[in-house]
């Protein structure tokens, strides 16, 4: 997902995709094993969101010069 559909979907839903909200949790109770392979998803995609921002910010060094 992009960064700025990312964005919207945060400010219009108050939590990140494929998370559950608090009051989903504090309803419907949490599987820990569950969460714990979403979270993983979470670092995997912002790891992929910094290495996709280190190149632009690369990009704009090398134009600069």
């Amino acid at each position: 997902m992009p960064l700025d559909e990312l964005e919207q979907f945060v400010k219009t839903n108050n939590h990140l995709p494929e998370i559950p909200s608090a009051s989903e949790v504090e309803k419907d109770g949490l599987s820990l094993g569950e969460m714990q392979n979403k979270l993983l998803q979470k670092i995997e995609e912002l790891t992929l969101y910094t290495i996709e921002l280190k190149k632009e910010v690369d990009q704009l060094k090398a134009q600069k010069q």
